[in-house]
């Protein structure tokens, strides 16, 4: 199979140099195997994309020097393919529809006989209020569902969802990366149990959406063919969600890359706002892209 990365950024404000950072190591990666690097553009969330920041993503890439190989794959064009996972998964009983807000979570989650609420990689774990709920008979979702979760205990259950790569059996492994450049490689294992408690029934739908990050991220990665993510640590934990997923929908699990994060003087990892960090105002300054590539500590190109 032909080596394929990706880099999947948001339209949602402007390229920093932690995205660079994270491009140009997939892009290089890619060349470097005589593979494929591909582009898809995240909108699923279509009340902060805006065709301008999109454009912007194109100039800032192609001025970092960093080619793409064939057509740019766009979530908001692939919502069809997303309700009908969800269907399946539904017809299965292994999604629930929950009508809670933040503020439910936080206080149910805080409630005295729960005790201090987890964190997991979708913020606070969800406690389970909606879970026994009674579900609307038949076998299509319900229309308009609210969210949708992912029923981690039925989860469990699922046929071949935790059965070992290697290992113990009982665990699922998966392959993450520390550093891109050294590619020291690392197994994490994970058991039903682990999951249940530190990652909680997440949000495969939406109700502003018709999908989630999880369920999109992983779709795409399988119908882009994509063999190697390589993306920010930041998203180490959620890696577990995906290789969940990926098993219950019977998809390859790609190797996983995670990069440390890039970060200002105060140690704070970057965000969208921090424009003074954005591509656009270092290529505006007469910086070049070799500059670019000093500034996150990689060499020229």
């Amino acid at each position: 199979m032909t080596f394929r990365t990706r880099f999947a950024p948001s339209p949602t404000g402007p390229l920093h140099l932690g995205h660079a950072y994270s491009a140009i190591l997939a892009h290089d990666m890619a060349r470097a195997k005589g593979g494929a690097f591909l582009l898809r553009i995240e909108d699923i969330d279509q009340t902060r994309a805006r065709p301008e920041w999109e454009d912007l993503i194109y100039e800032d890439l192609r001025w970092l020097g960093l080619t793409w190989d064939g057509p740019v794959m766009r979530q908001s064009d692939r919502m069809t393919a997303y309700s009908a996972t969800l269907d399946k998964l539904w017809t299965r009983g292994l999604l629930y529809p929950c009508d809670c807000n933040r503020r439910d979570i936080a206080e149910a989650a805080s409630a005295p006989q729960e005790g201090a609420p987890m964190l997991g990689p979708d913020g606070i774990v969800y406690p389970g209020t909606c879970r026994n709920k009674p579900r609307l008979p038949g076998h299509m979702i319900p229309r308009p569902p609210g969210a949708l979760r992912l029923d981690m205990a039925q989860t469990a259950l699922a046929k071949d969802v935790f059965s070992p790569r290697i290992g113990t059996k009982g665990v699922a492994v998966f392959e993450e990366t520390g550093n891109c450049e050294d590619i020291q490689r690392g197994l994490v294992e994970f058991t039903p149990d682990e999951i249940r408690r530190e990652i909680g029934d997440v949000v495969i739908a939406r109700r502003d959406m018709g999908t989630s990050y999880h369920l999109a991220v992983v779709l795409d990665d399988a119908e882009q063919g994509i063999t190697d993510v390589v993306r920010g640590a930041d998203l180490f934990e959620a890696t577990r969600i995906h290789v969940i997923l990926q098993r219950l929908l019977e998809l390859p699990t790609p190797r996983y890359h995670h990069h440390r994060l890039i970060r200002d003087q105060n140690g704070k990892r970057l965000a969208k706002r921090d424009d003074a960090r954005a591509i656009r105002k270092y290529r505006e300054d007469g910086h070049s892209p070799d500059d670019i590539r000093r500034m996150v500590g990689l060499p020229p190109a």
